[in-house]
């Protein structure tokens, strides 16, 4: 067989979790596989801030939070945090996870009740170097 591989964009990205997710519900058992996408706007109705999350197996998987620089340390974070939580919980979540690179990321994780649960690290010789990744847990 041919094959040709190439690179592609987020709606093909799309397809492919969804196939994934479809193939897997049909060959294992499951809770509800969902996605959700919050967002955080400003009054005049600009988005500052944003989360995007995802249901499995009991898991809510939190992919991505992010929040301007400029509204930051407003509690914006902590309230996507507390709804994405919320929503995993109505989903039948026991528990989420996530991961991060940033260290006051971590710290902010760590404040939410997050703990890690392993990591990933460069060493000295490795690019970036001393680069580390935590990935953490909660009970929801």
């Amino acid at each position: 067989m041919d094959i040709r591989i190439t690179d592609s964009d987020a709606a093909d990205a799309d397809t492919i979790e969804s196939e994934l997710l479809k193939a897997l519900h049909e060959s294992l058992r499951q809770s509800r596989n969902e996605q959700f996408v919050l967002r955080a706007s400003s009054y005049s109705g600009d988005m500052i801030g944003g989360l995007t999350a995802s249901s499995s197996y009991g898991w809510l998987l939190i992919k991505t939070l992010w929040v301007n620089q400029a509204f930051r340390g407003q509690g914006i974070g902590q309230a996507l945090m507390r709804e994405a939580e919320h929503r995993g919980r109505t989903m039948g979540c026991h528990s989420a996870w996530l991961d991060t690179s940033n260290p006051a990321s971590q710290v902010f994780y760590d404040k939410l009740g997050y703990v890690e649960f392993g990591h990933l690290s460069n060493g000295a010789e490795q690019f970036p170097p001393e680069h580390q990744r935590w990935f953490m847990k909660k009970s929801l």
